[in-house]
């Protein structure tokens, strides 16, 4: 599947030298860049949730440690 993305100049700039210096293609950098981005992501979002879900189930004694 094909993609568009618009960089700016220093951007294309930064990708260009990246690649080169790192023995990949552009293509490969994005596609690396932008698994590592999904997987932060993913992350950022469970552990929010189980924050969300499992923290007030201790927040009496978190706040009794705190005290």
């Amino acid at each position: 599947m094909a993609l568009t993305v618009r960089l700016s100049n220093e951007e294309q700039e930064v990708l260009a030298s990246f690649a080169e210096r790192s023995g990949v293609s552009q293509n490969e950098v994005m596609r690396a860049a932008l698994r590592e981005f999904v997987q932060r992501q993913t992350h950022a979002e469970l552990l929010t949730s189980v924050m969300e879900e499992e923290l007030p189930k201790f927040a009496e004694a978190l706040e009794r440690l705190g005290q």
